[in-house]
């Protein structure tokens, strides 16, 4: 046959040893064997690392047997249901450490079919987990259980008061698995006293009990999770506070990642928050079994993220099927837990997880800061236990809402883009052309001390233009010299002749910026590390945490963080190519043009006479 047939024939024989040897050290013999080969081609080599780079990984290669599987994990599971969870066609362990390789192989779900292997790599990955010192075990739950469920039915357990009412989802759990949950759940309970608020946990539970040899090891695994003492790993929420603060951070996201189905929710519900606050439900709860594992296998390994960014793309390709073929009863929040329940009608669990791992989402660090500012902003309204939904939701007042420039309706559409945790607040009414005059002067004394503020225009020609400013106007006079200042909170928008909101350019276009910025103290300070220093002197407390501050990024041009600037002259907001409002020291004239920092067009008339101008704070509508 030649060289070249003779190196075909080495090379199906060599395919055939590495899926028939476990050990990666034989491949690695078995590879430099070949290399010695002078007919090898250069394009071979590379196949053959790619078989070395697969088998350091996997220690086994032979497909794991449906009776080793089901032996060993159908104590609590209806095996008959499993569908696509039975197969045994993936291998059966795995010997990778390295966090870039799974990760590689949790989205591409390397361990999905394999039953016995996906159980093995959650007990590895959680067993990895930082704790306390003293977390229960599988022992504590051999000692405790018979002890604290005594003679009463499984069945009949009552599940504790921080689930909130949640019920066991069954997935593929048998009659004696859905009683395990109740069982586990309980025992958890008595263990960790401090936990205040978990809804979830019933389905973190039922989840890992599929995957789990009996009730101990899943109670373990379980505790593990809630007894994480990383500060910067977040596994499960066990209070309302954070639980709360969790569902205004995702109204966040979705809000900036997902603006067509944002607006979808706002025109289709009253209240906002409420159907975003289901969205771990969505997650735990309502996905098949099949997929919420998916979730699972990339949430073990990369963390709450993952949650976030597989919630977004559910809501993406809801709003999709929704435009073309999905009926709806009219109850937005139902019409998406339908979905979510039948999403296999539609969309495979891989390209869920794609659509989801292609969202270019925050970093780590900047979710984190959102979620520690959701979670000031309820401690200070004293929201730290669950209440009713109308205390912590805005609707705008229209018998008491009064403004020159927009409606109840419209000024609550601007209201739902603002940060969630200042949409817990009632707009008041801080300046008006109307009742204070042209002077911006008069104009800073009103909003000083504001912050945010909200500012709404209205041309002579009868178009509607704002901004949301994100910091006090106060800080403008922090420097000796006209300067930026404000987050990339910032936004501007135009409501007529049509409505539409430009964020941070940032945002949309993260290869800006990368977060975060090392500090140079051999750098001459300019305006944003003063900013930083005065923010760090006053009283934390006052202050929630910097979401957005240009200080996290490596900014490639300043004109990325030209938010907002005053001076006794002019109002700026945006710069770049333009400034996206300009407005006179008499607020009669204004320009407006192309914005770098929003990458936003004009939003009126480029030049324009002012009707009306008012500034909006933002009120407590608890304590007030």
């Amino acid at each position: 046959m030649g060289a070249e047939g003779d190196l075909t024939r080495a090379n199906m024989e060599l395919a055939a040893v590495v899926m028939q040897r476990v050990c990666g050290h034989e491949l690695e013999n078995l590879i430099h064997s070949q290399h010695s080969d002078s007919r090898v081609h250069m394009e071979h080599k590379e196949q053959l690392q790619a078989l070395r780079t697969t088998s350091c990984q996997l220690t086994s290669c032979h497909p794991c047997t449906p009776t080793m599987a089901e032996s060993e994990y159908t104590r609590f599971v209806d095996w008959e249901k499993m569908g696509e969870l039975t197969h045994s066609s993936g291998p059966s362990q795995l010997s990778c450490t390295d966090l870039r390789d799974l990760k590689q192989f949790a989205r591409q779900g390397l361990w999905s079919q394999n039953h016995g292997m996906r159980s093995q790599v959650y007990q590895q990955l959680i067993r990895d987990v930082p704790c306390r010192t003293v977390t229960p075990d599988a022992d504590v739950y051999r000692d405790i259980a018979d002890r604290i469920v005594r003679r009463r039915s499984t069945c009949s357990l009552a599940l504790p008061d921080f689930v909130d009412g949640s019920q066991v989802p069954t997935y593929c759990l048998n009659g004696d698995g859905t009683g395990s949950v109740r069982k586990i759940t309980v025992c958890i309970a008595n263990q960790f006293p401090d936990i205040s608020y978990c809804p979830v946990l019933p389905s973190i539970v039922a989840l890992l009990l599929h995957f789990s040899k009996d009730e101990a090891e899943c109670f373990e695994m379980v505790c593990r999770l809630l007894a994480c003492n990383d500060p910067g790993r977040r596994l499960l929420d066990q209070t309302f506070l954070a639980y709360e603060s969790s569902n205004m951070t995702f109204g966040d996201l979705v809000s900036k990642y997902c603006p067509r189905v944002h607006k979808l929710v706002v025109a289709s519900s009253q209240d906002v928050l409420d159907v975003y606050s289901d969205w771990l439900r969505w997650i735990f709860g309502d996905l098949p079994l099949p997929y919420a594992a998916r979730v699972l296998d990339v949430f073990f390994v990369e963390g709450y993220k993952v949650l976030y960014r597989v919630a977004l793309a559910i809501l993406k390709f809801f709003r999709k099927v929704r435009a073309h073929q999905f009926e709806t009863s009219g109850d937005l929040k139902q019409d998406i837990h339908s979905f979510v329940q039948g999403i296999g009608n539609f969309v495979t669990s891989q390209k869920l997880l794609e659509k989801a791992f292609a969202i270019r989402l925050f970093s780590r660090k900047e979710i984190r800061l959102l979620q520690m500012a959701n979670e000031k902003s309820l401690q200070q309204k004293g929201i730290t236990v669950k209440q009713k939904r109308q205390n912590v939701h805005l609707a705008v007042d229209a018998d008491n809402f009064h403004s020159d420039i927009v409606s109840s309706k419209e000024m609550r559409n601007i209201w739902s883009w603002v940060p969630e945790r200042f949409a817990l607040c009632q707009p008041q009414l801080l300046f008006t052309t109307s009742e204070h005059g042209c002077s911006l002067t008069r104009f800073y004394a009103q909003c000083q001390g504001n912050e945010p503020t909200l500012l709404l225009i209205k041309t002579t020609e009868g178009e509607v233009c704002g901004a949301y400013l994100s910091t006090d106007w106060a800080e403008r006079t922090a420097g000796n010299k006209l300067s930026f200042f404000g987050t990339g909170e910032c936004f501007v928008f135009r409501l007529k002749p049509e409505m539409e909101r430009y964020e941070w350019v940032v945002i949309k276009h993260p290869e800006l910026a990368s977060a975060p910025a090392a500090p140079d103290s051999s750098q001459t300070a300019d305006r944003l590390t003063t900013n930083s220093t005065s923010e760090s002197q006053d009283d934390p407390s006052n202050r929630l945490s910097p979401f957005l501050a240009t200080r996290h990024f490596n900014l490639s041009s300043k004109t990325a963080s030209m938010f907002m600037a005053g001076s006794l002259d002019f109002i700026l907001v945006g710069g770049g190519d333009g400034n996206a409002l300009y407005i006179d020291a008499d607020l009669n004239y204004g320009r407006t043009a192309r914005c770098t920092t929003f990458d936003s067009p004009p939003l009126c008339s480029e030049t324009f006479q002012i009707a009306v101008l008012e500034a909006w704070g933002f009120q407590d509508a608890i304590n007030s």
